[in-house]
């Protein structure tokens, strides 16, 4: 484990980006050195000459496709969607092997689905199962750019895990502390009807101060990166009722009404978030549970409304 040096610089690819942007904004406000870029990740010879000039010890990746307004966008632009994806993902990555920095990339873990394993209130995924959803093509890219079947040598190689710069961060259904278009919960704060399932959640406001924590510490290998536990739909809208939108209402449909209305599947998962929190002991630092974890976003949310 590397000490932490004063002398970190962070670049964040993918600069124009909502995650990028709350990044950048912590970064400054604990007073790192951080620069972001929006050279496109697939550009090798622009990847190298942005890692040559702007020097930093630790890239964290935010890139990449997720489609607007959602991931149904990817199912029609899927050469795109790769571009980004995959080859941009492993290329940036590989830059960054070559020039000795450590590189941390924002994944997703909307790579799993409920089943007799691991059934709705039972245990969650762990990083290093499979995995078993490639039910939307975004998903599909996200879970094959970590790991590939080899079938002639029969073996599981993660590509990501492969290099030995790489951290490797599971966001599911991330929410802000504000009504942002890519809040999740202003996702589905505007949909007719929501599908009634529990999931993994991140609260940026809790993780992303935990990825710096990680970066510095040169930390390596995959995270399922949510707040412990599940929340369903119905328990969030309530508590966006409760504390920031009194008169909001909202009805629910199941998952086979749901796919008449969407191109591409929907991941519903439980993630175990053990070997996060174990980590993430060792530095000191606690993420709350999802339910506690929304009320006090709400409370944040409601509170900044007023101001």
């Amino acid at each position: 484990m590397a000490l932490v040096s004063p002398k970190n610089k962070f670049l964040i690819w993918g600069g124009n980006g909502w995650v990028a942007g709350h990044l950048k904004m912590i970064l400054e406000k604990q007073g790192k050195d951080v620069v972001t870029t929006t050279v496109r990740m697939e550009d090798r010879e622009a990847v190298l000459k942005t890692l040559d000039e702007l020097k930093p010890t630790h890239v964290l990746n935010a890139a990449g496709c997720t489609g607007r307004p959602n991931v149904d966008w990817c199912e029609d632009n899927k050469e795109a969607t790769i571009r980004s994806n995959v080859i941009g993902s492993l290329n940036l990555t590989d830059c960054c092997y070559l020039k000795g920095i450590h590189c941390t990339v924002f994944a997703t873990g909307c790579i799993y689905e409920y089943d007799e394993k691991h059934e709705i209130g039972g245990e969650g995924f762990r990083e290093e199962e499979e995995a078993n959803f490639a039910g939307s093509f975004y998903s599909a890219t996200k879970s094959k750019v970590e790991e590939v079947e080899l079938s002639c040598a029969n073996e599981r190689v993660w590509i990501m895990k492969t290099y030995p710069n790489v951290l490797i961060l599971r966001l599911r259904m991330p929410v802000s502390d504000d009504l942002h278009a890519r809040n999740f919960v202003t996702k589905i704060s505007q949909y007719d009807r929501v599908v009634d399932i529990p999931n993994s959640n991140t609260i940026l406001t809790d993780l992303l101060p935990a990825s710096i924590i990680l970066a510095e510490n040169s930390e390596l290998g995959v995270y399922n990166f949510t707040n412990p536990g599940a929340i369903s739909h119905n328990e969030v809208l309530s508590l966006f009722k409760k504390y920031v939108r009194p008169d909001f209402e909202w009805k629910n449909f199941t998952i086979e009404e749901q796919s008449k209305v969407i191109k591409a599947g929907r991941s519903n998962c439980m993630l175990d978030t053990s070997k996060l929190v174990n980590k993430l002991k060792e530095y000191g630092y606690t993420i709350p549970e999802i339910h506690d974890a929304y009320e006090q976003c709400f409370i944040r949310m409601a509170q900044g409304r007023a101001t």
